[in-house]
């Protein structure tokens, strides 16, 4: 039976259910004001985040070139591999949800070369998008590409995405590495100008807004937002590629024949503007594989079994192969630095040309005793003999004329007790004797260049104020700075610092670096040119007390052509030889000569020959293919050399060496008639030989030979060949044949 409600009661329930339905309203209202008005824009952003996929788009760097604007350093195409973890939610099945993510691990651990379990565990991320490997080439991403359409059934762009990007890239691989340095994963220069340039070099990054769908995928047509990347600025360099090549080559060579353990470096500097012509470190290491070391470190680091240990060689190594050693390690410079004393005490008239100087071996400064390099002593000399002598204590003496105050203050005029300001990171700062501490003994020492420790850089500043006029130059690697469309935005500077010394000292002090290339440091010399030159050996002292090793020194030289009007000058240090020689006229010097001898004639300055250089001139093999074997004859002989002929045609169809090469007078040239596989000899020992031995064994051996060197004094030995001995090449092949003074030069700063 039903139950009726009376009406006050019904009355009751309506009102009861009215207030229920006003607070549930009221309740919902202040939600929706809360989360579309208070929080709103957290919400608004949360919901954007699921919705839009935002992806910076990296600037390509900007390009670095050398003085003629070949590329040294560009930015080229690659791709970012990633992954769409959340991706694998539309997937309702846990065992294709299983199958596929190991699909995608197995395969783009084996494409990538990554391991697989890392792989694997970036396809478990709660997120939308898990970089897996960054910069892969285009190949590798070919290959990503082939396996995602291979497996179209998959739907594998719903997972795996490849977005563009930029690598850098080095395409003359270890060309002036120390000078350029490398960038990291992100772009970011780790050392060289592209650190200390970074700023510049470093683009704005564009941005890509797409909408994406609830599995994380792409949705280009529903929304998408482009920010255009802009190129980071450009550098032009003062380094000239093809000097840089032959500095590498000669250094990479005098490092490998005298066993440097401490490797070398050479720099080649304009001395009128500063601008850095070449910068060589060897060994050094590849950019574009920065974090590889060489085979002999390798080794090193092979034999380490403790882990930490292990650990630690290795970041020591890398860091070693990357630093300058031009800019960012200091040395004692030696018998180079008698440059300097020589220029202070002209400038101050405290010495002139006639001035004499005698050395009995031992000279004792406030009660220290210090000894030439010729236990005889050189007796009476005037100043041109003991800077070509390089007679300490005729500099000591030179030294206690010139007084620590004055010796200090042209010491910081010449730039030694400040950073010289080059554009690299990791300048050194140099390490000297202050003038309140400058005693006689400290003075009597740093007037022959030691118990002071400067850069290489500070010594080749210094030598080309010494030659260019008096001027401090400031050394410097980039010229100008290109915006994105390579249109010159900035130019730098090449004003002097300031005036060391006069022109008049200047003139003088060449006429002296002539006199000692010429009666000295002889194997700086370059036939055909007027070079002068100073060279330098100094002991490594600190490091022989602290590890009680012996014979560490660092053989060093410095030379400067054309000496009449300077342009160009050359530093050479060798740290630490270990095959034998050490002093810096037989290590160094031929070094810098062979530079030099390639550097010059490059530059534009002809030759002007001696007749006795004229001698032992190389000849240039003149080009007779396709000419009558008469004819050919006939040319060949007018240049001085001889000629072979195989075969019974009527016109030369190849020759040997061919057009442009060079050899010296009375080289054969061998001229085929007839197509034939060509004689093959065997290289033989040239090395330790005179010149006439050479020409002998070569003659012998049938090939031909180019001197290379000081090729005018009768006493000169040969010390390397081109093709090692032993080689199998074709009959007639050029050997060039390296020679050098092989007399100890005294030059040598004894302790």
């Amino acid at each position: 039976m039903a139950v009726k409600l009376g009406k006050p009661m019904m009355q009751r329930m309506k009102f009861v259910t009215l207030i229920l339905v006003i607070a549930l309203f009221a309740v919902s209202t202040v939600s929706l004001v809360i989360i579309m008005i208070i929080n709103g824009e957290k919400y608004q952003g949360m919901a954007s985040e699921q919705q839009l996929y935002d992806n910076l788009v990296t600037a390509p760097r900007g390009d670095i070139y050398d003085s003629n604007m070949n590329i040294l350093a560009t930015s080229s195409t690659a791709w970012t591999v990633y992954i769409t973890p959340n991706g694998f939610k539309k997937i309702k099945s846990d065992d294709e949800k299983e199958n596929v993510r190991k699909i995608i691990a197995q395969n783009l651990s084996e494409i990538l070369e990554l391991d697989y379990e890392k792989v694997y565990e970036y396809t478990k991320k709660d997120s939308y998008y898990v970089v897996v490997k960054k910069k892969i080439d285009k190949t590798i991403a070919d290959k990503i590409r082939k396996f995602i359409s291979e497996n179209e059934d998959l739907e594998l762009t719903q997972y795996i995405g490849l977005d563009e990007t930029t690598k850098r890239y080095y395409p003359n691989d270890s060309l002036a590495s120390v000078v350029l340095g490398f960038v990291g994963d992100d772009d970011q220069g780790l050392a060289g100008i592209e650190s200390y340039y970074d700023n510049s070099l470093t683009g704005v990054s564009g941005r890509v807004v797409a909408a994406k769908n609830a599995a994380g995928a792409d949705m280009p047509f529903t929304y998408e937002k482009v920010e255009e990347a802009i190129k980071g600025n450009s550098l032009v360099l003062t380094i000239d590629s093809y000097m840089q090549y032959v500095c590498e080559k000669h250094l990479a060579a005098a490092v490998d024949e005298h066993r440097a353990a401490e490797r070398g470096a050479a720099i080649a500097m304009n001395v009128n503007t500063g601008e850095v012509l070449a910068m060589a470190v060897k060994g050094d290491f590849n950019p574009n594989e920065a974090f590889t070391l060489s085979k002999e470190d390798k080794d090193k680091l092979e034999a380490e079994t403790d882990t930490d240990k292990k650990k630690e060689l290795r970041t020591q190594l890398l860091n070693r192969q990357w630093r300058n050693k031009s800019v960012s390690d200091t040395y004692e410079p030696g018998s180079v630095f008698k440059i300097v004393t020589a220029s202070v005490a002209l400038e101050e008239d405290l010495v002139n040309e006639k001035s004499t100087f005698n050395c009995s071996y031992v000279i004792n400064i406030a009660g220290q005793s210090y000894h030439c390099h010729k236990k005889t002593g050189h007796g009476v000399q005037n100043m041109a003999q003991a800077i070509s002598n390089s007679c300490n204590p005729a500099f000591i003496t030179i030294g206690q004329l010139v007084g620590s105050q004055t010796f200090s203050k042209y010491f910081k005029a010449f730039g030694f007790t400040e950073k010289t300001g080059i554009d690299l990171p990791g300048e050194a700062t140099s390490n000297y004797h202050k003038e309140e501490n400058m005693g006689p003994t400290e003075l009597a020492s740093s007037s022959f260049g030691q118990t002071f420790n400067i850069t290489p850089m500070q010594m080749l500043s210094a030598v080309s104020a010494a030659v260019n006029g008096g001027h401090l130059v400031q050394p410097h690697l980039v010229s100008k700075k290109l915006d994105a469309e390579n249109k010159v935005i900035e130019t730098v500077s090449t004003e002097y610092k300031r005036q060391v010394i006069s022109k008049t000292t200047s003139d003088r002090m060449r006429t002296f670096l002539q006199f000692v290339a010429e009666n000295g440091v002889k194997n700086a010399l370059v036939p055909g040119y007027n070079v002068g030159a100073k060279s330098g050996t100094s002991q490594k002292v600190s490091k022989i007390l602290s590890t009680g090793q012996s014979n560490l020194y660092i053989s060093s030289c410095v030379a400067i052509a054309p000496i009449e009007n300077p342009e160009i000058a050359v530093l050479v240090m060798i740290d630490e030889p270990t095959a034998g020689q050490y002093y810096g006229s037989a290590v160094s010097a031929p070094v810098c000569s062979s530079i030099l001898a390639d550097i010059l004639p490059y530059m534009g300055y002809e030759p002007k020959y001696t007749e006795e250089e004229l001698k032992n001139l190389s000849v240039n093999v003149p080009n007779v293919v396709g000419a009558k074997t008469d004819a050919a004859k006939n040319t060949i002989t007018n240049r001085g050399l001889t000629y072979k002929i195989v075969g019974n045609g009527e016109k030369v169809i190849k020759q040997l060496p061919e057009e442009g090469e060079k050899i010296s007078k009375g080289g054969m040239i061998i001229l085929y008639t007839e197509e034939t596989d060509g004689q093959v000899v065997e290289v033989p020992n040239l090395v330790g030989l005179t010149a006439t031995q050479v020409n002998t064994a070569a003659a012998t051996a049938g090939i031909n030979i180019e001197f290379s060197g000081n090729t005018q004094d009768g006493g000169l030995i040969s010390y390397r060949q081109s093709i090692p001995e032993g080689e199998k090449v074709a009959y007639g092949t050029v050997v060039t044949v390296y020679f050098k003074d092989n007399e100890n030069a005294a030059d040598i700063a004894a302790e």
